[in-house]
This record gives C-alpha cells, structure tokens and sequence, in this order.
C-alpha cells in the first residue's frame, strides 16, 4: 500500500489493496470483521493474508516479513503486550494503518461491567458448555437431514420445510453452529408429511421458499454437477411454480412463519429464523 495514497475527501482512491489478518488463535474473529468490512468497499481489489496461530516472536516475524513483501492495513487480534508492541512499532516505522479487531469492544465491556478481561488466547474456542451444546447440534442436524427421522423431530429447537434446494441443510448446519438443534424436512409433490408435524403443534416449523426461475436456476446446475439431465420436471419452469405455490399455501394454512430466500444469504436466512425463535421463547415467558 503506497504511504500517499488515500481514498477519501477528495484524495486519489485505491484500485488495489492488501490487508493483513493476524491473530493468536484460528483467525475466525478478525477473518469475519475483516469480511464484514470488506464488502462495504466496492469496486476495490483486496487481497487479504491471513497470519493466525502467532504466539512468539518468530511468529510474529514471518508475519512481518510478509508484511514488508506486500505491505497494507493490519488487523490483529494479539493479547501478548510484548507481540502487539513490536507489531505497532514496526506498522508505525512502515507507516501502515494498524488496529486491534477487539480493543474497542473488550474496553467497553470493561468498562461497563466493571472488572478488567483476562486476555485468554483463543477463549473462545474453550471445551466450554456452549461447545458441547454445539457439537450436540451438529450431530442432531446430521441424523435430522433431508427428512431422516422427522418422526423423531419433537426435540428440535426448529423444523424447516421447504421444497428441493431452498437451502434447508447449510441453514440447519449454521444453527448449529449457533447451538440451535434443527431439523429439516423436503416438500416432494405428492408425498405426505410426517406425522410428527401433524400431531405435535409445539414444534416451530418454518417454510423456505424461494422465487422459481431462481429456483430452476439452481437445480439445473445441480444437476449438471451430477452430470445428469438438467431438463426434467424437476426444473421444469412450469412444474417448479406449482410446486412452489403449493408449498406456500401449505404453509398458510399451517400458520408457519415463511421466509423467502431468493438471494438471501445463510447468515441473512438464520438470522431471521432465531428472531422467531425469541419471539417464541417471549411469548411463552408471558
């Protein structure tokens, strides 16, 4: 990154950058900033380099050197005091921008609640409670997928439905992730439900549905990844827009919460599931 260039007020926008991820621990949390402020800049070539795993010095100084290669904006989540000095020391010296990903919001909670953090390397991936809560998830959504085991579905924490390739499976595995038990189960044209949804009303269920050319789109490349004919009723444009109309009508007259993911994300997806899912825990609570 050049010292003189600049993007704002005025100054000569960057066509190309390079930014730096360095953390003690995987580099999951400074990777998802880093992502999230990414994609607010576009238009913008960013190659980002990920350091994780640095705990001496050593470490810290292949970092440097591949910093000094392709120099950029350094993020970094360090809790050592003698590795984040000498990695701000030699930002400062190579006049780059460098900033901590937590600093701002470990100071705030601090501060409100009190008493100083106890700066654990990788404290979040702790053989804690809420891991095993996740791996319990995990091993849930893989003996719920894809309708296996939908009789058995009344201790999930939510059932989505929905037709073929509405994304039911990678949401059900980001829930879990979250700690979030979930079942999915397909809708097939002529097939009958299980009966665990028509006989047990406390489960959450919630429809997936997604608009049909979209739809088509995605299963005709499904298909050719399988290397098998993409022209079938399965996406047949006609076909798929009575299956889709069919599945939303079912879910009306269920009363099931209907999230539509035409190019929604997963994250955008799960999100919206847990709010019904607190909204759900609220109105029990009253």
């Amino acid at each position: 990154m050049p010292k003189c260039a600049r993007g704002y007020h005025g100054l000569v926008p960057m066509k190309s950058a390079h930014i730096h991820l360095i953390s003690d621990s995987t580099g999951e949390t400074v990777n998802i900033i880093a992502r999230a402020c990414i994609f607010q800049f576009q238009g913008v070539d960013i190659a980002d380099h990920m350091w994780p795993m640095v705990r001496n010095r050593t470490q810290l100084e292949t970092a440097l050197d591949g910093i000094m290669e392709q120099p950029g904006l350094v993020l970094y989540t360090l809790l050592e005091d003698e590795l984040r000095d000498r990695l701000e020391a030699f930002c400062q010296e190579q006049n780059l921008p460098c900033m901590s990903a937590l600093e701002p919001f470990m100071t705030a909670f601090s501060r409100f609640l009190g008493i100083p953090s106890t700066d654990r390397m990788g404290g979040q991936h702790v053989l804690d409670a809420d891991y095993f809560d996740r791996i319990e998830a995990i091993n849930y959504v893989m003996t719920h997928d894809d309708g296996q085991a939908a009789n058995d579905a009344s201790d999930a924490d939510v059932v989505l439905v929905g037709v073929s390739r509405t994304s039911k499976t990678p949401t059900c595995f980001y829930l879990a992730n979250r700690g979030i038990k979930a079942a999915n189960i397909p809708i097939v044209p002529g097939a009958p439900l299980p009966p665990a949804l028509e006989q047990d009303s406390d489960i959450l269920v919630i429809g997936l549905t997604e608009d049909p050319a979209r739809l088509v789109q995605i299963r005709r490349n499904r298909m050719r990844l399988m290397n098998q004919a993409d022209e079938t009723a399965y996406t047949d444009l006609d076909e798929v827009k009575a299956e889709v109309a069919a599945a939303r009508r079912l879910f009306t007259e269920r009363g099931w919460p209907t999230i539509d993911v035409t190019r929604r994300s997963i994250e955008e997806t799960a999100a919206e599931i847990m709010q019904h899912m607190f909204q759900r825990k609220r109105e029990a609570a009253q």
